[in-house]
């Protein structure tokens, strides 16, 4: 049987590029370049929560830096160092190169370092008995005063989405769709958005537990109301074809695990965003906008009446 450090050293030992100190040592040391801030976020997936007992290991080393790695879309922050901690119940090798494949896959793409991490054999507490636990910290840079926050949105802003929204929960409602199954399992973090919205956008959020849930963080922050019609939001044929009216809705609007953005920006930057997402090759929709008064949210259907909508994901709801 190997031993936690065998383990380490054959999956996930790799030399220090721009760290100066990376894997190996009891801490990493880096160096953070000239004028930039650090942003740091840490995302927990537990087997039987975030993903399904089984799960396909390298889909998932993919999916555990992708959901970090939009966390820093999200700011604006170009991602540079990441730290990875594993629980697991058995020292599986095979399942070890596979998820260390995918998740080095992407880190590759985006040019992030892992610099450190731990590992350990986990207990029978949690969702599964013995389950997998996968903790990402990730560390980026953004030029100072430049970073996206979710305070900022100002009345008159528009209200902008990246992609589309609905899949990743249609996924879960269906799991026979098998274009819906991709973006559940394997998420496209919008880095390069995130770091071209500098300057751009008033504020900005991850779209991980519903649309409705995490736009209104946003309007929490900032002080603000906002009104979006439904109608405008970018789905899929896939959800697109949902006959049952609700089923759709709530795919749209609280279905999590898109990792989209949604941000918002001065109308003056209309005619941007829209070069930028020729540029990018990324659709933005103007789904709505910033209103004054308290922070909440009100859709409209296609007729003008305002929308129940559903509460998004919460690790603590009953």
């Amino acid at each position: 049987m190997p031993s936690e450090f065998d383990l380490i050293k054959k999956f996930f030992d790799r030399p220090a590029r721009s760290a100066a100190l990376g894997v190996g040592d009891d801490a990493a040391l880096l160096r953070p370049s000239a004028g930039m801030e650090l942003a740091v976020s840490t995302d927990l997936l537990l087997e039987g929560t975030h993903f399904r007992a089984g799960a396909d290991a390298r889909k998932l080393g993919h999916k555990a830096l992708a959901v970090n790695l939009s966390d820093m879309a999200a700011m604006g922050a170009a991602p540079r160092w990441a730290t990875l901690a594993l629980a697991l119940p058995a020292a599986d090798e095979a399942w070890l190169e596979e998820f260390s494949k995918g998740f080095f896959a992407l880190a590759g793409r985006f040019g992030v370092e892992l610099i450190g991490g731990d590992t350990t054999r986990s207990t029978a507490q949690g969702a599964v008995p013995g389950a997998i636990v996968i903790c990402v910290t990730i560390l980026g840079e953004v030029p100072t005063g430049l970073a996206l926050f979710r305070a900022g949105a100002r009345p008159g802003d528009d209200i902008w989405v990246s992609g589309q929204l609905g899949d990743a929960a249609l996924a879960l409602a269906q799991p026979g769709v098998a274009a819906a199954a991709r973006r559940l399992d394997k998420p496209e973090p919008r880095v390069e958005l995130g770091e071209r919205l500098r300057g751009i956008a008033t504020a900005a959020i991850d779209v991980s537990d519903g649309f409705a849930q995490d736009l209104g963080h946003i309007l929490q922050r900032s002080g603000a109301g906002a009104m979006v019609e439904y109608a405008l939001l970018p789905r899929s044929d896939e959800v697109r074809k949902i006959q049952d009216e609700k089923l759709q809705a709530r795919l749209l609007l609280s279905g999590g695990d898109d990792y989209e953005l949604v941000f918002t920006a001065p109308q003056s930057n209309r005619g941007e965003l829209e070069a930028l997402s020729a540029e990018l090759k990324l659709a933005l929709s103007r789904v709505g906008s910033v209103q004054a008064g308290e922070p909440r949210l009100q859709v409209l259907d296609a007729q003008g009446r305002p929308m129940a909508v559903e509460r998004g994901f919460d690790h603590f709801a009953p």
